[in-house]
């Protein structure tokens, strides 16, 4: 049964550039949306990756048999639309990249039926018992995320296996060949073509944890500086050691207003929450991030922290506080009930660089807070947050400094004292 139910010609919408495929052409859209964004939602690694799969391994697309196609880190759904008509397995560790590609779905007039399935990285790739003909892998930026998956798709997988990853020459180094010569076998390179690059690999090392290992993620960091112990999975943010600009923040910690409910939004590991409740016992903590290991992470990392306090905490997928559901009311926490937000924000989403996740953490913090309530930032003193959050909340104060990083804190403001501002 296909997967959906695609059309061959499809309209410029939003004046969006079109993917062009071996069989239709799409038109794609990043998350977060930006005004007059001049990234594309693909790249040529998307399209030689496409390109090769139609013309060389079309023997491994079998709508027939019904066995799906593994898709892994596909950014922006530009993969999975380009081989909508079989079924497909999205496996990613960014919740934003299953939602832009269920967008893009949307975008192209592409009715979804159950025969895709959404898999977080954190959980192993098993959709049927029989192992997988084709797996396509868009190399992701981090080496961890990488290793952890190619371990984790080795038990689904046999010397039949076709196994093709892809990523811009500049992003596939001889550490990425040395981990599928480690974890899967034999592995090949393409010539490039526009900048781009496969990768071919094939599953010649026997599926014995004896002969390939096994995962190290995650891994534990324990800092004995300020006494805390951490769960890493695969793809954290600073999954060695302890961030430095988390470090600064909780040094600062001491600082932070008295609050019943707090959120730890971009939580990572869910450093900056567990040691709010340190210095405050009695607050109730939320931990939201979009990557699913961030809170495998947080969860695992919260529990070994306070095992005697498991209700005092929750975790939340979510693009930034969008998917946040306030579980007292069980509904959209919109109407402004946390008293403190505590952020890091990233800064890049995969390989690019700007400031949109930040924009929208600061804006959708504002509304969650209760009036009165603070949201405190930690972050590289050349990114300007001090502008961006006096735009969204009407004021910021700075906390602390030193050569490299800033806390800032910004009130939500009653909307006469924000008129007044």
């Amino acid at each position: 049964m296909p997967l959906y139910t695609p059309q061959t010609t499809l309209p410029i919408m939003n004046n969006l550039e079109q993917f062009q495929t071996p069989t239709a052409s799409f038109s794609l859209k990043r998350l977060p949306e930006i005004a007059n964004d001049t990234l594309r939602a693909w790249d040529a690694a998307d399209e030689l990756l496409v390109n090769t799969v139609y013309s060389d391994y079309g023997d491994s697309l079998n709508k027939s048999d019904n066995q799906p196609l593994l898709i892994a880190n596909d950014n922006f759904g530009a993969l999975t639309l380009a081989f909508n008509e079989y079924p497909v397995v999205c496996w990613s560790d960014s919740f934003i990249s299953h939602l832009a590609t269920n967008e893009n779905l949307q975008l192209n007039n592409i009715e979804k039926t159950e025969a895709i399935t959404f898999v977080a990285s954190s959980d192993a790739p098993k959709i049927t018992e029989s192992p997988y003909k084709l797996v396509i892998i868009k190399i992701p930026k981090t080496l961890s995320l990488l290793e952890d998956q190619l371990y984790k798709l080795k038990p689904f997988i046999d010397s039949d296996t076709k196994i093709i990853g892809a990523a811009m020459t500049k992003n596939i180094h001889n550490s990425t060949l040395a981990l599928f010569e480690k974890i899967i076998g034999t592995t090949t390179t393409s010539k490039a073509t526009k900048k781009a690059r496969l990768v071919f690999a094939e599953n010649n090392i026997k599926n014995s944890e004896d002969s390939i290992g096994k995962s190290p993620y995650p891994n534990l960091v324990t800092d004995e500086k300020i006494q805390i112990s951490l769960f890493n999975h695969a793809n954290v943010f600073a999954k060695d050691k302890l961030d430095v600009g988390t470090r600064f923040l909780i040094q600062n910690m001491d600082q932070c207003p008295t609050a019943e409910h707090i959120i730890d939004i971009g939580c990572g590991n869910g450093a900056l929450g567990i040691m709010a409740k340190r210095y405050q016992p009695n607050t109730k903590i939320s931990f939201v991030d979009e990557s699913f290991n961030a809170i495998a992470s947080a969860k695992e990392s919260y529990n070994h922290a306070y095992p005697e306090s498991p209700a005092d905490a929750s975790f939340h997928i979510s693009n930034a506080l969008e998917q946040f559901i306030d579980e007292d009311s069980n509904t959209p926490n919109t109407k402004g009930k946390a008293q403190l937000v505590l952020c890091n924000p990233p800064f890049h989403q995969v390989h690019s660089i700007g400031d949109q996740i930040a924009w929208e953490m600061f804006k959708q913090s504002r509304d969650a807070l209760a009036t009165g309530g603070e949201m405190w930032v930690v972050g590289n003193r050349h990114l300007g947050y001090h502008i961006k959050l006096g735009k969204v909340f009407g004021n910021c104060r700075t906390i602390a400094t030193n050569p490299k990083f800033v806390i800032l804190a910004a009130t939500k403001l009653d909307k006469l004292n924000r008129a007044r501002k």
